[in-house]
């Protein structure tokens, strides 16, 4: 449904839907109820102010019945945040498409304390592109190519792209060479299948019985070593939880067949070769603040397809490099 309000300083308006019935008179009595205890003087301002309005952009008021109205729009009040110390790079741009290079730690849309900090936000403001929508996404903690849809009467027929399947996405991880120790050794290249799941009320992404629906092609493309550095705290403790001055590390590429939630993470800590400075697999470690120093080494390096307007195959490749593997480099 269209929001009858433009998108503000990068942001979409919010929507919520209101009840046919309940012990509410007016939608501002059903508000309070939501979020009275939070700034109730706020929402009676905004219902002053005539900002918060329904279907047609109508403005409602403190009278406005609950009925009258099945779905209101508003704008969230949002807290200061500090500016990431990372940056996005353009690597294309057409009349219908926005090809970038999104950096670790940055999510690719706005959620929980990172509003004005996600690419979608950043990349609205800085090139006053309102209209923007992400074609997918990555994890905050994947960096790579991310493509973004600029032109709405073009977008869903790249949408239709994306739910076909008919984009091959391309990967790369460092983890150690070898699997940790009682797993058995790997046959590379190799193929992932299995049948995965997350509910929303779970951090975790679970593998569990029952037809495969989650499928990668994972290759091995390099194996170096590289010395074992410091954590913050000195211990000197890796992100593969090894200890010492030197490792046996790897570079694969994967090809994700399908695209389920931290799918590549789950499939290489399957094999025992969990991503290096992954704090989610193969064991979920306790929450830390961001370490710039030692993202998480999964990149996004490339994405190809038939463009629907041209009907020309294109690719579009990652310029950024793993840390991990460009460290081993002389």
């Amino acid at each position: 449904m269209q929001s009858p309000l433009p998108v503000r300083d990068g942001v979409n308006a919010t929507r919520l839907r209101l009840p046919e019935e309940g012990p509410w008179e007016t939608a501002m009595d059903y508000m309070m109820h939501r979020w009275g205890h939070i700034d109730p003087q706020g929402i009676e301002d905004r219902f002053d102010a005539g900002e918060i309005v329904g279907e047609g952009g109508i403005p409602l008021d403190r009278a406005t019945p609950l009925q009258e109205h099945t779905f209101i729009w508003y704008y969230r009040t949002l807290p200061p945040e500090t500016r990431l110390p990372v940056e996005l790079s353009i690597l294309h741009q057409d009349h219908h498409l926005l090809v970038v290079d999104k950096p670790h730690f940055l999510p690719t849309t706005p959620g929980g304390t990172y509003i004005q900090e996600s690419a979608l936000v950043r990349l609205r403001n800085q090139l006053d592109l309102p209209d923007l929508i992400p074609m997918h996404r990555l994890d905050r903690m994947t960096a790579g190519v991310l493509l973004f849809s600029t032109n709405p009467q073009t977008r869903g027929k790249y949408q239709v792209l994306f739910e076909k399947r008919q984009v091959q996405k391309e990967y790369e991880c460092v983890s150690a060479a070898e699997p940790t120790p009682g797993r058995p050794a790997v046959d590379f290249p190799v193929v992932v299948r299995n049948r995965m799941t997350k509910s929303r009320s779970y951090l975790l992404a679970e593998v569990v019985d029952g037809e495969p629906n989650a499928e990668t092609r994972i290759e091995r493309l390099e194996t170096f070593d590289v010395g074992a550095p410091a954590s913050a705290d000195g211990t000197g403790v890796t992100g593969t939880g090894a200890i010492g001055t030197a490792q046996r590390l790897a570079r694969y590429r994967l090809e994700p067949h399908t695209g389920k939630t931290h799918q590549l993470r789950v499939h290489m800590a399957s094999l025992g070769l969990g991503i290096v400075n992954d704090a989610f697999y193969p064991e979920l470690l306790d929450k830390a603040p961001d370490d710039y120093a030692r993202p998480l080494q999964l990149l996004a390096r490339g994405i190809r397809f038939v463009d629907p307007i041209s009907g020309k195959p294109v690719e579009y490749r990652s310029s950024l490099e793993l840390s991990e593997a460009v460290r081993a480099r002389p």
